[in-house]
């Protein structure tokens, strides 16, 4: 199904006889597989209201990414929460939509300093489980009704309702770029680079770390004048062993973090988690057990707290025969759990792992998302039971 407009969505929905796949571009296919009709919001498409004078958008589910991203382009300004492209890392063909953006709270390097795609959103329209429209939230930054809810909606992947309608706050693209790059940085330097840069007076609006080159990034943005300033200042601040440069390019620039938010350097890889735990928990925690059991290679984002884990055939493979399995999917099902077992440890600091990328086989055998604490599991299944009460939105979807 791909109604055309909101209340041929909402009919859809009502007259749904059984278990519906919700689906936007189709890009982003993270989750367990769900056994249902497809249901479609890519027709519903289209900018309802821009006001650029007012740093606001409002815009329909379905409408493409790369359409809302000209759009604001063309008045200098920008989504500031720089949206992944899931295409580079799943190999996927679709068309990223805008609603698929809020369903999942895709995120980029920006977070560390704008928030996160949730921190954007200032209001939904969406289709309930029995198929009727709710508004939450309002089209201006000051309307803040229903903010909770508008918030709850984003990373809910379609498990309690269908947006239709996003609006967002906007900010302008900053007049320049600068990229402080630490070389030659191993684990601990990295962090340690990272951590000050964060600590610093100096603005960092992405820190990331490439274990693969030994690179630690560190971005600065705002009026040319002042990132001159701060490029230089943070790149004394790194001064120690390995080289520091600075690139002030903007198609360079460009060209890096879209790499680092699209974790480029994963991209062959068969099996990748996403991980997000505290800096302080990533470094002492992560890194201290699992490296010592386990080959898989990484990319480390917002300062440590957000860490891409990739795993080839044959490093999971090789996992496998430790623990009596024996093939490449046994040994990703074993790291799955064992990461997640990680995660669940307080002791660690705690944490989220995530199974992003691997074969249907896999994502049908583990829970895809990090197993929540009963009190917060019976929350869940109290507003999936309220907002869906015959359950047929992507059920399954989240374990």
């Amino acid at each position: 199904m791909r109604p055309g407009t909101e209340a041929e969505l909402a009919e859809a929905v009502a007259a749904a006889a059984g278990p519906l796949r919700i689906l936007g571009g189709g890009t982003r296919p993270v989750g367990r597989p769900v056994e249902g009709e497809a249901l479609s919001v890519a027709g519903l498409s289209g900018v309802v209201l821009y006001e650029p004078g007012a740093l606001t958008l409002v815009v329909r589910a379905g409408t493409p990414l790369e359409e809302v991203e000209r759009v604001l382009a063309g008045e200098g300004q920008r989504l500031a929460f720089e949206p992944m492209d899931h295409r580079v890392l799943l190999g996927g063909s679709g068309v990223p939509t805008i609603g698929g953006v809020v369903a999942g709270n895709v995120s980029g390097p920006r977070r560390v300093q704008a928030g996160a795609c949730r921190d954007s959103l200032i209001g939904v329209r969406f289709v309930d489980g029995r198929g009727a429209v709710i508004r939450n939230g309002g089209r201006v930054m000051k309307n803040v009704t229903g903010y909770d809810l508008v918030k709850l909606m984003a990373g809910s992947r379609g498990t309690l309702g269908v947006l239709s309608e996003v609006a967002f706050k906007l900010l302008p693209v900053p007049e320049s770029v600068a990229t402080v790059t630490l070389h030659g940085a191993d684990g601990a330097r990295a962090f340690e680079a990272m951590t000050r840069a964060m600590k610093s007076p100096f603005e960092v609006s992405g820190a990331a770390w490439l274990p693969g080159k030994g690179e630690v990034h560190l971005r600065l943005e705002g009026f040319a004048g002042s990132v001159a300033y701060r490029a230089g200042r943070l790149r004394a601040l790194l001064a120690g062993p390995g080289e520091v440069t600075v690139e002030t390019g903007a198609e360079a620039n460009a060209r890096l973090w879209r790499a680092i938010r699209d974790v480029e350097a994963l991209a062959g890889h068969a099996f990748v988690w996403r991980v997000s735990m505290a800096p302080g928990a990533m470094r002492a925690g992560l890194r201290a057990d699992l490296d010592r059991t386990a080959r898989f290679d990484r990319v480390v984002d917002w300062a440590g707290g957000l860490c891409w884990i990739g795993m080839t055939e044959a490093q999971a493979a090789d996992y496998a025969p430790r623990f009596g399995a024996a093939d490449a999917v046994a040994g990703a099902i074993r790291f799955h759990r064992d990461l997640q077992a990680e995660m669940a440890d307080p002791e660690l600091g705690g944490g989220h792992a995530t199974l992003v990328k691997g074969p249907e086989a896999l994502r049908a055998a583990v829970p895809v998302f990090q197993p929540e604490l009963a009190p917060l599991a019976a929350l869940a299944r109290g507003l999936r039971a309220q907002f869906d009460p015959r359950g047929i939105l992507n059920p399954g979807l989240m374990g």
